[in-house]
């Protein structure tokens, strides 16, 4: 990677929230073609080995637009901060350079971290109860599960994003946790 010019990344995840590294800048963006899914297993993060959580990445939808945070890194800290996020994302997650735009309307190329079908941890589509139950159940060394569904979901309200995915599962596990279910190992 080419350390003497600016970099940006886009965060559609937990980066949105906690980026958990310095930047220069950081906009509201938009990523056409794509759209944000909890279809990626969480081994590391937001789950255990035997039982993995749920996190969010990234699935062709020609039409669709994912929004998120782009963040623009210095030059002289864009190698580091790429070995942090690679750490970071290493549980099945690729870079994939693609373009963005910014909230301002301007075309930007970013690096932006895609867990693609091939990789060990993808767990793929299923049900939005089955997503949700099992999103309620995992707790992992980042934290549960469902807070990281909680704060996207608020972070999205707050870019003034509308992700019916995120919403429809963040509905009913509120709507879950409100009826007191007996999940197995639940977490509030």
């Amino acid at each position: 990677m080419v350390n003497d010019t600016p970099q940006w990344v886009f965060g559609y995840g937990s980066l949105i929230w906690r980026p958990d590294f310095e930047f220069i800048e950081a906009v509201p963006a938009a990523l056409s073609g794509f759209a944000r899914r909890f279809w990626q297993g969480s081994h590391d993060h937001r789950g255990l080995p035997e039982h993995p959580g749920r996190v969010v990445t990234l699935v062709s939808a020609p039409g669709e637009t994912c929004v998120g945070m782009a963040y623009l890194i210095k030059p002289e800290i864009v190698q580091h901060t790429f070995e942090r996020l690679d750490y970071r994302e290493k549980n099945g997650y690729e870079r994939w350079r693609h373009p963005l735009t910014l909230q301002c309307g301007r075309s930007v190329d970013s690096l932006v971290y895609v867990a693609p079908k091939h990789n060990p941890a993808y767990l793929g589509h299923a049900d939005a109860d089955i997503i949700v139950h099992q999103i309620l159940r995992s707790e992992g060394p980042s934290g549960s599960n469902i807070s990281y569904l909680l704060e996207l979901a608020t972070a999205l309200r707050r870019l003034n994003a509308c992700d019916k995915h995120v919403f429809e599962l963040e509905s009913l596990a509120r709507s879950i946790m409100n009826k007191g279910s007996p999940c197995e190992n639940f977490i509030q």
